[in-house]
């Protein structure tokens, strides 16, 4: 498992490992109010460990895919589960949410 901490733009050396992982798609966790995010998990959640780790919080952390070969971000984890923030659901609802996840994901991973 390749877990990786993205501040700048990925490599394709990183993005490769952490496609080791599930192959065809990334998971990440994606901290909307830093503009960073971490990769390459079997799951979000180990994801999210590394952001809080590095200093994130938990409310700015959100759970996404990446598939590489299509350029589509996916909007559905476990993580994003949370009433305090009023998503009741897997997959991110709030629409400007998902415009900052989208838009973070393509800075740091579309090579």
């Amino acid at each position: 498992m390749h877990i990786h901490l993205i501040k700048n733009k990925a490599s394709r050396q990183q993005i490769t490992e952490m496609l080791t992982t599930l192959e065809t798609y990334i998971k990440l966790a994606v901290d909307v109010d830093r503009k960073i995010l971490a990769g390459g998990g079997e799951l979000h959640a180990d994801c999210e460990a590394v952001l809080l780790n590095d200093g994130s919080k938990q409310e700015n952390v959100w759970g996404a895919n990446w598939i590489p070969l299509q350029k589509k971000v996916g909007y559905e984890a476990m993580l994003n589960i949370s009433t305090r923030r009023n998503n009741p659901s897997m997959e991110i609802q709030d629409p400007r949410i998902r415009k900052l996840v989208e838009a973070i994901v393509f800075e740091r991973l579309d090579i």
